[in-house]
């Protein structure tokens, strides 16, 4: 098998070296260039095509959105996750770079311990190579099949009490598209569960509710939920839904153990939404990797809800959906460019 090939970017000697030494320890991977100046990064690495390309967020001459959007122009295959400081101007160039198509982030370990600092970006970058290299050799995925309605129901119509929509890796970029396609008088609460730290989400829902007719915001504990109110989890906290006295449901955040190794977790609020709502649910799983959503969306179906999977094609990491296709949950198999559609037509708008 040929070796994985990667390109770092970062004005930062120090940095440079630990990423050397990080790969170095990743299997079948290879640096093929390490570097500093980033004016002249995009050309050296259309030369060198590269697997994947770390890059640093903050530089001081062309900063990587940049790089970024330059590599974009150039049409060029090559995969990037950007490397963030955890600071809220990372946050915000980060959730831009996203939403711009970079596969995913990293966030810069500051441990104070180099040891514990290099373990850490290790794991890190390991499980999005991992990633990366699964989706390039796995089987060929399933093509989307039309809805086929639930036997169970039958011809009865569903009134949905919500939309829970679940994602990760390549997340932001596909919320950047289905969300603004939603109208303004969707007549459910939706709530959103994206895997990222603390200090993303705020600027990931900030960037939602610019490009929406609906109303985005960041959770918030004790938050109320009402029709057309998009609520994106709050990075680092768990979301749960809590019935709160005849009719309201509000938002309670908690510092539960993770789930699937993540927090916020998709199976967490999709449980407590389950136990929370009276009437069926909902549920959307976009683009991710690993396998969170798919116990979620067992007890959505299980009480009469609706699961749609965003097709393959045009899917980041398809490990989020396939898991729950591998499953028997999903009812439909949705090309992310109709799932706004399909949405509408199952809430009958």
């Amino acid at each position: 098998m040929a070796p994985f090939r990667i390109v770092t970017v970062d004005d930062s000697a120090l940095f440079r070296m630990m990423l050397r030494n990080v790969i170095k320890e990743i299997p079948n991977c290879e640096l093929v260039a390490s570097i500093s100046d980033s004016t002249q990064a995009a050309e050296q690495i259309e030369s060198l095509s590269p697997n994947l390309v770390t890059l640093d967020v903050e530089m001081p001459e062309v900063d990587g959105i940049a790089v970024l959007r330059q590599l974009k122009r150039r049409k060029l295959a090559t995969k990037v996750i950007m490397i963030s400081r955890f600071t809220t101007s990372g946050a915000q160039v980060t959730t831009d770079a996203l939403i711009e198509g970079a596969f995913d982030f990293i966030v810069k370990p500051s441990t104070g311990n180099p040891t514990e600092t290099k373990a850490l970006l290790l794991a890190e970058l390991t499980e999005r190579i991992d990633a990366l290299r699964e989706e390039s050799s796995s089987e060929t995925p399933p093509r989307p099949v039309p809805f086929q309605q639930s036997p169970s129901r039958g011809e009865k119509k569903t009134s949905f009490g919500a939309l829970l929509i679940g994602c990760s890796t390549g997340g932001p970029d596909a919320l950047a598209k289905l969300i603004p396609e939603l109208p303004a008088d969707l007549p459910v609460p939706v709530i959103v569960i994206q895997h990222m730290p603390e200090k993303f989400t705020s600027t990931l829902a900030a960037r939602l509710d610019e490009a929406s007719e609906l109303t985005v915001v960041e959770a918030e504990e004790g938050m109320l939920l009402s029709p057309g109110k998009v609520i994106l989890a709050r990075g680092g906290k768990h979301l749960e839904l809590r019935r709160q006295g005849f009719s309201n449901i509000c938002v309670r955040l908690t510092d539960d153990p993770p789930e699937q190794r993540v927090r916020p977790a998709v199976d967490y609020t999709f449980r407590s939404a389950v136990s929370a709502f009276d009437q069926p649910l909902l549920a959307v799983i976009l683009t991710g990797m690993g396998r969170d959503g798919t116990l979620g969306c067992e007890l959505v179906h299980r009480n009469n809800g609706h699961v749609l999977v965003q097709a393959p094609d045009g899917c980041t990491v398809f490990g989020m959906p396939k898991s729950v296709l591998k499953a028997e949950l999903a009812d439909q198999v949705v090309p992310l460019e109709q799932m706004a559609r399909t949405i509408q037509n199952l809430l009958k708008i």
